[in-house]
């Protein structure tokens, strides 16, 4: 038989309705997964320890928010950024020469699960605006600045803080938070970052387009796979700097490098940074598939705009896939 602790059934009374976005906020911080999962626990052991202290000054989401924030500035002050490979230099003009790859020094960014940054049980409104929160384009974006300038954007940009709220969280005055906030969104700017044109995955075009990509890709078509991009495409994959601006480099790049053979191919579709993917398996033996890339897609209603393949296996396990599986299986 076990009691029950009012502390603690108070204590998740209170919170548990924020650990959603808390975990999104995380993420967008850090652009890992793994770290956002451990940043989020610490956050929440935190917030236990204190509750019995917490006087109700702001509301129980603002104070979290402070904690989570915080426990984010330290680790991130700690760590690497995680960038893409378009945030690493311009891109390459030859889709014929094989990628420059990095090394051990560059962490990359992660792509994180719907399933963890969207409640899709919330109002439909609230659905949407959570995934554009982590759209990839602007965690991409984010991971560019300061860590300071990171919160503060994140605060007021991603949060709708005004700049008032944001100083209370970092305990910082409100022309400092106005001062990050015009360097970051310059440095925004700069980087030319957008997702304004990227179609919701529950869009009925968007749904066909990843259809079209996965049977492109399955069935070894170049055709379809130039007929699917638009002349603006970016594509790129991490573990290599080299990334592809534009349809005259993807799809040359493309034909030649990664579409390969009838059946090399098994995706899976995945809903995936607010937006739709494939988890793609290249195959090993005549029956067997091996897990390669987290595949995140920009797409509008007609046609690909990003490719971005995150080329580290292990991100599967986030997305609940097998390393390996069969064709049937995929399907």
């Amino acid at each position: 038989m076990t009691t029950s602790d009012p502390k603690t059934d108070s204590f998740e009374a209170a919170t548990a309705p924020y650990r959603t976005e808390l975990f999104a906020h995380c993420y967008r911080m850090t652009g890992s997964v793994g770290d956002a999962e451990d940043l989020v626990q610490e956050s929440y052991l935190r917030a236990w320890k204190a509750f019995g202290t917490f006087e109700h000054r702001s509301s129980v989401r603002t104070w979290l928010y402070r904690i989570a924030t915080n426990v984010c500035l330290t680790a991130v002050h700690r760590n690497r950024r995680r960038p893409v490979p378009s945030g690493l230099g311009p891109p390459a003009s030859d889709p014929h020469v094989p990628g420059v790859p990095t090394g051990p020094e560059v962490s990359w960014l992660e792509p994180i699960p719907d399933r963890l940054v969207v409640d899709e049980r919330s109002d439909p409104a609230d659905v949407v605006v959570a995934r554009h929160r982590v759209r990839l384009a602007l965690v991409a974006a984010l991971q560019l600045l300061p860590p300071r300038q990171r919160a503060a954007v994140i605060l007021c940009e991603a949060l709708d803080l005004p700049a008032a709220g944001a100083a209370e969280l970092l305990d910082i005055s409100v022309p400092a938070v106005k001062s990050l906030l015009q360097r970051g969104r310059a440095r925004l700017a700069e980087a030319a970052l957008s997702d304004v044109e990227v179609a919701e995955p529950t869009d009925a075009g968007a749904r066909d387009v990843l259809d079209r990509y996965i049977a492109a890709f399955e069935q070894s078509d170049p055709v379809a796979i130039g007929r699917l991009l638009a002349d603006e495409t970016v594509l790129e994959m991490t573990g290599t700097s080299t990334w592809y601006s534009g349809k005259a480099t993807c799809e040359p790049f493309i034909v030649a490098q990664a579409i390969g053979r009838t059946g090399d191919w098994a995706m899976i579709p995945v809903e995936v940074n607010g937006q739709l993917g494939v988890a793609a398996y290249h195959r090993d033996t005549d029956r067997l598939y091996t897990a390669f890339a987290i595949v995140v897609l920009a797409t509008s209603r007609s046609h690909l705009t990003r490719i971005t393949l995150f080329s580290d296996p292990s991100l599967f396990d986030h997305f609940g896939l097998p390393h390996r599986t069969s064709r049937d299986a995929a399907r």
